[in-house]
C-alpha cells in the first residue's frame, strides 16, 4: 500500500513536518510494509518557510528586525535556487501571535519589520522575493513595509513617517515616492482575495481579529481609502485588485511595487512536488488543527484532497477539532476524523506530545481500516 502524508501545521502545536512524521509513524505501525512518503505543506502563510526547506534545497537565514509594535525580533527566511530566491513570511516578524490583541493594538501595529526583512534579502543580492502573507497583526496598508524599503511618506502634520511602533496609516497624509528595488521580482502568496477597502476590505473583514473596535474599523477603512487613492495618483491603482486587502493591506503595497499574486497552496504544492507524490497513492492523509466549513475554501487540506482524489486515492483528514455541518460531514474528503479520543482542555490539546501521540494512534486506525478494505474476498464473502 502506498501512503502519502501531507498534513498542514497544527498551529501553536506541531509544524507540518512534525505532524507528518507522527502520522507516518502511525501508518508504519499498522502496516510495516507500506510505502510511506511525508510531504510538508502550507497555504502560503505561516509554515511556508519550514515546508519549503523541508522539501527543497536551501538554507535558513535569520535577520534582526522589529515586530509589529517596534520591538526587536529575529525573523527567518529561506534562501532557495542557489541564493537567487528568498521566501519570507510576514507573520515571522509582524505576526499576530507575537503581540497582545486589543483596542490598543490597531493604532500601534505596523509592517516596518517586514520591510526590514525584505531589505535584508534584497541586500544579499537575491533576484526574487516571495512574500507569504497571513497571520499579521497590522492594518497599515503596507505603509510601514514601504517606508522600510525607502518610500517617502508624510503624516497628516507633514512630518516624515519613519519610526516603527506606530501604525503609519493611522495618521497618513501624503505619499511622496515609492521605493525602487532595482528590478527584483516580487511574488505575493495569498489565498485571500479581499480588496483594500470597503465592506469586504482589510479593515472590515480582518480588523476585528486584530483588536479593532467598530469605531477603529471605520477610521482604518477611511485611511485605507485615502491610501489607495494615493497609490493610484502615483500610477498604481491597486485598491480593487484581488488580494490588495490581504494581511491588513500588505497586498496592496506589494502589488504597487509590481508584485504578481499567486495562490499560496499552489505555489508550495508545486515547489514540494505534491502532485507527483500523490500519483499512484492508495491513501492520502492530510489535516490541520481545525477542520470546519472554512477548510474547503482554499485551505491546505482541501488542496491536498483535490490532488489526492484526482489521483484516485482515498483521502482522510485528521484534525485536532472538527466542526462540520451535519449535511456536509466530509467536505472534499472521504472521511474527517478528530484525533483526540476525548474532549481535552485547550492546554492539553495544544501539547505537542499529546497531539503527536493521538495523530499516531488515529493514523494507525485509518491505515488498518483501509488495509482491511483492500483485502481480497474469498468465494462466499469471507476475507482471505
Amino acid at each position: 500500500m502506498r501512503v502519502v502524508v501531507a498534513v498542514d501545521a497544527f498551529k501553536g502545536c506541531l509544524s507540518s513536518a512534525d505532524a507528518g512524521e507522527a502520522v507516518a509513524a502511525g501508518v508504519r505501525a499498522a502496516a510495516p510494509d507500506a510505502q510511506v512518503r511525508v510531504v510538508p505543506v502550507a497555504d502560503g502563510g505561516e509554515g511556508t518557510v519550514d515546508a519549503l526547506l523541508s522539501a527543497t534545497p536551501g538554507r535558513r537565514v535569520v535577520a534582526p528586525v522589529v515586530d509589529a509594535v517596534g520591538r526587536p525580533v529575529d525573523a527567518a527566511y529561506a534562501l532557495l535556487d542557489g541564493g537567487e530566491t528568498a521566501v519570507l513570511e510576514a507573520a515571522s516578524c509582524v505576526g499576530l501571535g507575537q503581540v497582545d490583541v486589543g483596542p490598543d493594538l490597531p493604532p500601534r501595529a505596523g509592517s516596518a519589520g517586514l520591510g526590514l526583512l525584505v531589505r535584508h534579502a534584497v541586500d544579499r543580492g537575491v533576484r526574487r522575493v516571495v512574500v507569504a502573507l497571513g497571520g499579521t497583526a497590522c492594518t497599515d496598508g503596507g505603509i510601514g513595509l514601504l517606508v522600510g524599503l525607502g518610500a517617502r511618506v508624510r503624516d497628516d502634520a507633514g512630518e516624515p513617517v519613519a519610526a516603527p511602533g506606530v501604525n503609519p496609516l493611522w495618521r497618513f497624509g501624503v505619499l511622496d515616492a515609492l521605493p525602487d528595488l532595482g528590478g527584483v521580482d516580487l511574488v505575493v502568496l495569498t489565498d485571500v482575495d479581499s480588496p483594500l477597502h470597503g465592506p469586504a476590505g482589510a479593515a472590515h473583514v480582518f480588523g476585528p481579529q486584530k483588536g479593532a473596535t467598530p469605531e477603529q474599523v471605520a477610521h482604518l477603512d477611511g485611511r485605507l481609502t485615502a491610501w489607495g487613492a494615493a497609490l493610484a495618483a502615483h500610477g498604481h491603482p491597486v485598491a480593487d485588485l484581488p488580494g490588495a486587502g490581504a494581511a491588513g493591506g500588505l497586498g496592496a503595497a506589494l502589488l504597487a511595487l509590481g508584485a504578481r499574486r499567486e495562490a499560496g497552496f499552489g505555489y508550495v504544492a508545486r515547489a514540494v512536488g505534491l502532485a507527483d507524490a500523490v500519483a499512484g497513492a492508495d491513501l492520502v492523509l492530510t489535516g490541520e488543527g481545525r477542520v470546519d466549513a472554512q477548510t474547503a475554501r482554499g485551505k491546505t487540506p482541501a488542496g491536498v484532497a483535490a490532488l489526492g482524489r484526482a489521483a484516485g486515492a482515498v483521502v482522510v483528514a485528521l484534525a485536532g477539532a472538527v466542526d462540520l455541518a451535519a449535511d456536509d460531514p466530509t467536505g472534499p474528503f472521504d472521511a474527517v476524523l478528530p484525533v483526540h479520543p476525548r474532549p481535552l482542555p485547550l492546554a492539553d490539546a495544544l501539547d505537542p506530545a499529546t497531539t503527536a501521540a493521538d495523530l499516531r494512534a488515529t493514523a494507525a486506525q485509518v491505515t488498518r481500516l483501509v488495509a482491511a478494505a483492500r483485502r481480497p474476498v474469498a468465494p462466499g464473502g469471507a476475507p482471505q
